[in-house]
């Protein structure tokens, strides 16, 4: 089969032929139909990110493509089923607190790392091999829609931030960070799930803007100015009224004050999702009051990817309407052109854009 693998961090991927997966007990193989090219793909392949891929092996953590061929222990897939393959490949001799790696992308320690000698070879390519469970049925779907689809791997990852943060329908969500990739789908999911009002925070006005004119007067947004007790009152005022819960989807380049503000805004007994990137890149370090979180009962959680049950929920959501895939503006490349999608993706960012490939 043709794929796209990195050999060396910072050289260009080598297009070509390599074999194809061997199924074992446990697996599927997918033919990939589209594959997503995230912008920050460029850092990920010029080593520039430090994320934990043995090398060499094909990029891409996620796809929409159809079973190609199942295992002997598969009970209800079919081949031909139309699947989102979901990346966060878990292990399953550690089921309270399971070793993970992220398809194709990076690992989480040593267990994720040995998960990767198995599960190495990501999505750029015309096949790929996924434990059985990675293989997430979601109906009957269009061929030409197939690019749409693979938006669920931005709509997931604040999903499972919403997921641990228990929102309940009809609260008030602030999404701090919500102009950018994660964080504008986390507004669409919030919405979705029932949010009353969401506060979307984020410095580029126009995207800002956007959010409002597509999501409606329950999207309230407020453009940093990097006060951070400025921040914090319109944020407050923004929402009129107690912010129950909080999700951070502030990138590696985000100040820590950009999240206290937005942390600290929410009411007494009130709960904060962090799921961004802040310190990953050497940034600062995000200080918080000890007597603060105790004396307003507060309830502060890291949250990394989401459950393994998300991704057939956020299927369910999205064949229901309540989140509309159609929206955005997509832009495809052939395999052949791996590198010039990623080139694309870094420089075409924004939450209203999705680059993919195409196998």
């Amino acid at each position: 089969m043709k794929a796209a693998r990195l050999i060396e961090f910072g050289q260009p991927m080598v297009i070509g032929d390599i074999p194809d997966p061997v199924l074992g007990t446990g697996e599927v193989i997918v033919d990939v139909v589209a594959a997503p090219v995230v912008p920050y793909a460029k850092d990920v392949l010029s080593g520039a990110r430090g994320y934990l891929l043995t090398l060499p092996a094909v990029p891409g953590y996620v796809a929409i493509g159809r079973v190609h061929t199942v295992g002997p222990d598969t009970t209800r897939l079919q081949v031909g089923d139309w699947v989102y393959c979901d990346p966060v490949i878990r292990s399953r001799d550690a089921a309270d607190f399971p070793d993970i790696t992220l398809l194709g992308l990076s690992a989480r320690g040593p267990g994720g790392l040995k998960l990767q000698e198995h599960f190495r070879d990501g999505t750029w390519a015309q096949q790929v091999m996924l434990p059985t469970e990675n293989a997430i049925p979601i109906g009957e779907i269009d061929a030409g829609d197939a690019a749409a689809w693979c938006k669920m791997g931005s709509l997931l990852v604040p999903y499972g931030g919403l997921l641990a943060l228990a929102l309940r329908p009809g609260e008030t969500i602030l999404v701090n960070g919500a102009t950018g990739n994660f964080g504008s789908a986390g507004v669409a999911v919030a919405l979705a799930m029932g949010a009353g009002v969401v506060v979307a925070t984020g410095r580029d006005a126009a995207t800002l803007a956007e959010l409002e004119r597509r999501h409606g007067p329950r999207v309230r947004t407020v453009a940093m100015t990097g006060d951070e007790s400025t921040d914090r009152a319109a944020m407050q005022a923004a929402a009129n009224g107690p912010i129950d819960c909080a999700l951070d989807l502030l990138p590696p380049v985000a100040s820590p004050t950009w999240a206290r503000a937005a942390i600290m805004a929410v009411r007494p007994y009130g709960r904060v999702a962090l799921m961004g990137g802040i310190g990953m890149e050497g940034g600062g370090v995000l200080e918080l009051p000890y007597v603060w979180i105790m004396r307003n009962c507060m309830t502060i959680i890291g949250q990394w990817m989401y459950p393994p049950t998300a991704p057939l929920q956020m299927a369910g959501m999205i064949r229901a309407g309540l989140i509309d895939i159609g929206w955005y503006e997509i832009s495809a490349f052939d395999l052949d052109d791996a590198e010039a999608a990623v080139a694309h993706a870094a420089a075409h960012v924004g939450p209203f854009r999705m680059t993919v490939l195409v196998p």
